[in-house]
């Protein structure tokens, strides 16, 4: 494993390490989220677009503009247990050459998946939505679920993001399509590589029951994973009660990440998450 710099930061921070721009799923510009979390009081930040390092360059010119802490980050897309899980890659080397491949690996098939899922949506009478998602896409080769879940909220089907997913885009639902993700083993093995951390991103997210949860996380700490995202956007009270007395029982450092995507669509804004519990060591420490 490389080793990076070290960044030096102030003892208390308000650091966001989980957000999402147009290199991905998210809607505004990398330049455009660096700017709004120094704007909202950020101290230290992570772009993290999935399975994409394009908008770091941008993202950390305005972090530096902006007096901002930034690290390198990108939540990669694993499958393990038949579930698609995400994993995030914190303070890396992003000219690593087997992380930039492994991503493209996981990017390669996405447009012919969304071809299958607009197939899938036809069939229920939902018409033109490979069309109305890739136009919704700045980057063709990372079209999501998420692009056509905005597609059809725009469309009127659906009133939000919640209810499109739940309707049409979970496994089980008419527009779900599987894809081949990496396995954890990649995705540890890449970000290691790189001289970076892993944590497991919003693992209240996940539809794994209380068994396999802890399986997934003594198999990820076994390979070397390091931290779980305690504090998320879409954490309830209970997540996080109950990440934080995992993290402290597997050793893990906590992570803390709005997973924001864009103003009225994310659970909360950037740097606007409530400050770790007391009792863990935040990821960053280990930078």
């Amino acid at each position: 494993m490389r080793s990076l710099p070290l960044v030096f930061f102030p003892p208390v921070l308000n650091c966001d390490l989980h957000c999402h721009s147009i290199c991905s799923d998210g809607l505004l510009p990398a330049e455009s989220v660096a700017r709004r979390a120094a704007a909202n009081g950020v101290d230290l930040l992570a772009l993290t677009d999935h399975d994409s390092l394009d908008g770091l360059t941008a993202a950390r010119a305005v972090a530096e503009e902006a007096g901002m802490a930034f690290v390198n980050g990108v939540e990669v897309s694993i499958e393990w247990g038949g579930l698609q899980i995400h994993i995030l890659g914190l303070n890396f080397d992003a000219a690593d050459a087997r992380l930039d491949s492994g991503l493209a690996a996981i990017r390669s098939g996405r447009i012919e998946r969304a071809q299958r899922m607009a197939a899938d949506l036809e069939r229920v009478g939902l018409y033109g939505t490979f069309d109305g998602a890739m136009a919704l896409a700045a980057n063709p080769s990372l079209i999501s679920r998420s692009h056509f879940a905005r597609h059809l909220i725009e469309s009127g089907v659906c009133k939000d993001m919640r209810s499109v997913f739940e309707a049409y885009l979970i496994p089980g639902r008419p527009g779900y399509v599987e894809h081949r993700w990496a396995t954890l083993a990649d995705s540890l093995d890449w970000i290691h590589g790189a001289g970076g951390v892993a944590a497991v991103a919003h693992p209240g997210r996940y539809r794994l029951s209380r068994a396999d949860m802890r399986r997934f996380l003594g198999e990820f700490k076994d390979r070397g994973g390091a931290a779980i995202e305690v504090m998320s956007g879409s954490h309830t009270p209970e997540h996080i009660e109950v990440y934080s007395r995992l993290a402290r029982e597997f050793g893990f450092l906590a992570s803390r990440g709005s997973d924001f995507h864009g103003p009225n669509e994310s659970y909360i804004d950037l740097g606007r998450l409530p400050s770790l519990p007391d009792g863990l060591e935040p990821v960053w420490q280990a930078f």
